[in-house]
Order: structure tokens, then sequence, then C-alpha cells
């Protein structure tokens, strides 16, 4: 009986040890920049300030990421404000469909690592905040890796836990005009 006792101890002794292990490892996989990209001032007229959209400064040091926060059921993400027509501060077109989309519909770019290469294109995603939610499709990509280069209208690369958001979504959560560009919300898979 005292030999059962002991391999019941050692054996839950052994669980409590792979469970704390298990804690650190998720520690580890936090989601940390990759990398830096060095900021480019952009030629007159090339950085569109719609939106209030920030351009990269020169010599400054933005930092890139590959991952973004694990995804859960009310996943925190910082809500910005996006042009996905031709000509607005969003840039080409989506990376889902090689397509602009009217800033009347509700649609959305998620930072690099949530858009994980492209498998949650034209998927509808959730956002909550307010006091109300909105579903929104997935038409784009917030490059978290790149940025401050001709191709991404010479603004700074994404943070890692970003929804860029058309102006439908923020109308339809009702946020003020006065607070739009960059909003506390979460968001789930719809």
């Amino acid at each position: 009986m005292k030999g059962f006792i002991n391999t019941k101890a050692s054996l839950l002794l052994l669980i409590i040890l792979l469970a704390s292990n298990c804690l650190d490892i998720s520690k580890a996989q936090e989601c940390r920049p990759s990398g830096v990209v060095k900021g480019k001032e952009a030629p007159p007229g090339q950085c569109n300030k719609e939106n209030d959209s920030d351009c990269c400064a020169d010599g400054k040091m933005y930092p890139v990421y590959e991952c973004s926060p694990p995804v859960s059921a009310h996943t925190k993400a910082h809500l910005t404000l996006n042009s996905f027509e031709k000509g607005g501060d969003g840039g080409g077109p989506s990376e889902c469909d090689n397509k602009y989309h009217s800033d009347e519909k509700a649609v959305v770019a998620l930072s690099t690592g949530w858009f994980n290469h492209k498998s949650r294109c034209l998927h509808n995603i959730t956002i909550t905040a307010n006091g109300r939610s909105v579903v929104a499709m997935v038409v784009d990509e917030c490059d978290s890796t790149r940025g401050c280069d001709k191709d991404h209208d010479y603004q700074p690369p994404c943070d890692n836990n970003i929804v860029d958001a058309s102006k439908a979504v923020w109308e339809a959560l009702a946020i003020p005009r006065n607070q739009w560009g960059w909003y506390d919300i979460t968001w789930s898979y719809a």
C-alpha cells in the first residue's frame, strides 16, 4: 500500500511539474518583436494622411512582428480606421481578393499574425466595443512585418494587435467621431 501511495504522489508531482513547464513555454511563446524597420521620409505627396494616418519619420526604428497575441473568445485588440477604397489610405487593393471595398461596408484588415497567411480571408469576425457588436469581413492584412516604403504608403508597420476597420465598423459600434482612430475592442470568430 505504501508503494502505491508513493507512486500516486510521484505521478501527481510529475503532473504538477509538466503543467508548470507548459506555463513557462507559453510565456516563451508570447509575441515579441521579430526585428525593426528603419523609417524613411516619404517623397512629397506619397504618404496618404487620410484618417490621420501616421507617416514614417526618417531614421526612426519601428518594431515589426511576425506574430499576434493568441486568438480567444474575446481577443483584445486596438481598432484603427482605414479606407479600403481606391485612393484611400489603405494603399492598393485588398490582399484577399485583389479588390477595393466600399468604406460603407463592414470590412477589416488584421495584423499579420492574425491574418495568418490569408487563412482568415473573406471570413467574418465579430467586433465588440462600446456596448455593441458588429460582424465584419476580413479582406486584408495590416502588415506588421514591413512598412515605411512605397508599397505601404510610407506608413509604419502595424502593431501586432490591430483590427484596421472601415468607417462602417466604427459607425455600427456607435463610437463618437472624436474617438475614431484608436479604440480598445475585443474580437472573435463569427
